[in-house]
């Protein structure tokens, strides 16, 4: 394997759900360089390449489908927060989370859409006088595992505080 090849994959396994643009910045090297590498080590199994929400991502072969689907999610900051604070406070009302994080309604409830559609928490319905639904975690174990093991990019963080923005001008 080139040495190119094997910074690509190291970056990778210690990046797991980089994006493409990421690894050509981390590692300085060339644009199409960089795609010739990750097409051949995709190709022979050495890395999986996911898109997820409208992202690319690069990750280690060993990571399954939904721990994949997670930690794409996780590199978004706002839903970063949300895992975070249902970790803490499980279940909760979609209502504590806009109120808890100050996020727009909008925000949560997007960030939630993803989240119960990649099977990471769910909506239950309860019988209380404060709300008719909590959001539960799914897996707590494995999720607490990926946190420890990821933290958002910066442009992740960028591309989550616009969106912010963009939902208090609209509101």
């Amino acid at each position: 394997m080139s040495d190119t090849r094997s910074r690509i994959r190291d970056c990778i396994n210690r990046e797991p759900g980089i994006h493409f643009n990421d690894i050509t910045r981390e590692l300085d090297i060339a644009t199409g360089q960089t795609q010739y590498h990750v097409r051949k080590l995709v190709g022979a199994g050495k890395l999986h390449k996911e898109s997820i929400e409208g992202r690319t991502h690069y990750f280690p072969p060993t990571y399954s489908a939904w721990e994949r689907e997670a930690i794409a999610l996780l590199r978004r900051e706002t839903t970063r927060e949300m895992v975070l604070y249902l970790l803490r406070n499980d279940p909760a009302p979609p209502a504590e989370l806009t109120a808890q994080l100050d996020l727009a309604r909008s925000t949560v409830e997007w960030h939630l859409s993803r989240l119960i559609e990649h099977d990471i928490a769910q909506k239950e319905p309860v019988k209380s006088e404060d709300s008719r639904l909590v959001v539960t975690l799914s897996n707590k174990q494995e999720l607490y595992r990926l946190l420890r093991e990821i933290e958002p990019r910066l442009l992740d963080r960028v591309v989550d505080r616009f969106s912010r923005l963009t939902d208090e001008l609209l509101e």
